[in-house]
């Protein structure tokens, strides 16, 4: 492991301009106990631990050596892009010595030898980081973030067998996986580390159960308070970001592993979570909550720009000046998602109809529009061209019917269609004379 790592909470992003975004630090310091919740048992007493107050580790024989108390840390979002879907790690509170150490998944090496494009690709490398939960909550304090610590109800065995596993893995040589936004990020390896030492048990009790969310409407609820993310996100996902999700799944989230953790039980029939304590308080925006989307204004947006078109259809030069940013950003977006899906490991980007909608094939629509700013007839091709972007916006609203496998992109079509029809009709007819705009 290189010297110099930094930190990226739970948020990678899919597009190109999040790449340089590097988030850093140590996050917040530990606060008071709060009331367990109904059903759990009651913390043990707390000890001062480095100015914090640390439950006890439970009494044990005289001849045993005590367990080391294992706990999950829970950080809400914050208000920085990269930041918006919240962080979590795994605490282990040594008995003998009293210290708490953080497990914390969500490390990478930006000095790595061509880190942005593997970045790019999808072939990001993290690393599990161990360090004083003190030190690593520090930032959280700071700026406002609320962290919640949930203490686990393992058997001695399991909870020995977990720490073991942690320290060991957080050794250099161990401590690199392969993240995935979505498969293998900081909440999943959380997850996976608290099943195995179940024995598999979480696993069994959250895969057969699910409440409809899909990575789609996970990402675009927690990115809603950025639009340009929840735009990236929403434009650049594919049909695999709308299967809806187990409990299992969608424990990608922090929020929702910590929501999972309360309703699950330990091998001994007992709820799993034994204690909660809240080590900060949440001073900033809470997590966006779910809400409906409506399809119906993106298309009323869709037709008063296709009847705004229509309407000027004598003006071409000025629709040419309006065309153009649009083609220029439809042609840009496409090629981008032609690259994630054709070129990149981002498997949630694969197969994404809005390649239909954003078509590259825009881009050789931008000479013909200069054309017409010019006062000049675009050549033939370029009629051609415009009712091939047409005619695939078209398809994408008959796939969307037709497909076995969905995709939410139906806002997308409703808005885009009409405007490219709009636009085939108009500028695609040779007859029109050209005017000033």
């Amino acid at each position: 492991m290189r010297p110099l790592l930094k930190r990226w909470p739970s948020c990678r992003l899919l597009f190109l301009s999040w790449m340089l975004a590097l988030a850093s630090l140590p996050l917040p310091a530990l606060a008071q106990a709060a009331p367990a919740p109904p059903g759990h048992a009651p913390a043990e007493p707390s000890a001062a631990v480095d100015g914090v107050n640390m439950p006890s580790a439970p009494r044990v024989g005289v001849n045993m050596p005590s367990a080391p108390r294992i706990g999950v840390v829970t950080m809400q979002p914050g208000e920085i892009f990269f930041e918006r879907f919240g962080h979590d790690a795994l605490v282990v509170l040594d008995p003998a010595s009293g210290q708490a150490t953080s497990y914390n998944f969500g490390y990478f090496d930006p000095g790595e030898p061509d880190f942005v494009g593997r970045f790019v690709r999808g072939d990001m490398m993290y690393y599990l980081v161990a360090l004083p939960l003190d030190e690593d909550l520090s930032y959280y304090r700071d700026s406002g973030r609320g962290a919640s610590l949930q203490w686990l109800d393992l058997d001695p065995a399991q909870a020995r067998a977990l720490a073991a596993s942690l320290a060991e893995r957080a050794k250099p040589e161990n401590a690199r996986y392969h993240y995935d936004y979505y498969t293998a990020n900081c909440a999943t390896m959380v997850r996976d580390a608290i099943d195995q030492a179940l024995g598999g048990g979480l696993h069994s009790q959250l895969s057969g159960r699910s409440r409809g969310n899909t990575y789609r409407s996970e990402s675009v609820r927690l990115a809603s308070p950025s639009p340009w993310m929840w735009l990236g996100f929403d434009i650049g996902l594919g049909p695999y970001a709308d299967q809806p999700l187990s409990r299992w799944q969608e424990a990608f989230v922090p929020m929702r592993l910590a929501d999972a953790l309360r309703q699950a039980r330990n091998s001994d029939g007992r709820p799993l979570v034994q204690a909660e304590q809240e080590l900060l308080p949440h001073r900033i925006a809470a997590e966006p909550t779910e809400s409906p989307r409506h399809w119906w204004p993106w298309l009323l947006c869709g037709l008063l720009a296709a009847a705004g078109i229509v309407a000027l259809r004598a003006r071409r030069r000025l629709l040419g000046a309006v065309a153009l940013p649009l083609w220029l950003l439809c042609g840009i977006a496409g090629a981008l998602l032609t690259y994630l899906w054709g070129f990149s490991a981002h498997q949630a980007a694969w197969a994404n109809r809005n390649l239909l909608q954003l078509s590259p094939l825009c881009l050789l629509l931008l000479p013909g529009a200069i054309t017409l700013l010019r006062g000049r007839t675009p050549r033939a091709w370029f009629a051609a061209v415009l009712w091939a972007v047409a005619l695939l916006s078209a398809l994408g609203l008959v796939l969307h019917w037709l497909t076995l496998q969905a995709q939410v992109n139906l806002q997308w079509i409703v808005l885009l269609l009409p405007v490219h029809l709009a636009l085939a009709w108009v500028l695609g007819r040779r007859d029109l004379p050209v005017t000033a705009g």
